[in-house]
C-alpha cells in the first residue's frame, strides 16, 4: 500500500514560521499581473458614518465627480 502526504511524518524544516523577513530591495515586478495604463485605483478608507451612505463605489465616484464640477476652477485650469 503507498504512503499518502498525510501518513509521513513531519519535517521540522517544513513548518511555517511565525515570521518571516524578506529583502524587498531583491523584490522584481510580476510579470503575469495584469498592467493597465489607462486606470490608476486609490484606495481610500471611508470613516464609518460615511461608509453607510456610500455603500458602493460608484456612489462614491458620482458624488465626488459632482463636487469636483462644482468647484471653481482658476485660470490655469488648476482646481482651487
Amino acid at each position: 500500500m503507498s504512503k499518502t502526504p498525510s501518513d509521513k511524518t513531519q519535517n521540522p524544516e517544513d513548518e511555517l514560521l511565525g515570521e518571516y523577513r524578506f529583502d524587498y530591495k531583491q523584490a522584481k515586478p510580476n510579470r503575469f499581473a495584469v498592467r493597465s495604463e489607462t486606470q490608476k485605483l486609490t484606495v481610500v478608507v471611508l470613516d464609518e458614518d460615511v461608509a453607510k451612505v456610500f455603500t458602493t463605489p460608484e456612489s462614491v465616484n458620482k458624488v465626488l465627480r459632482a463636487l469636483i464640477e462644482s468647484m471653481p476652477h482658476s485660470v490655469s485650469g488648476e482646481t482651487a
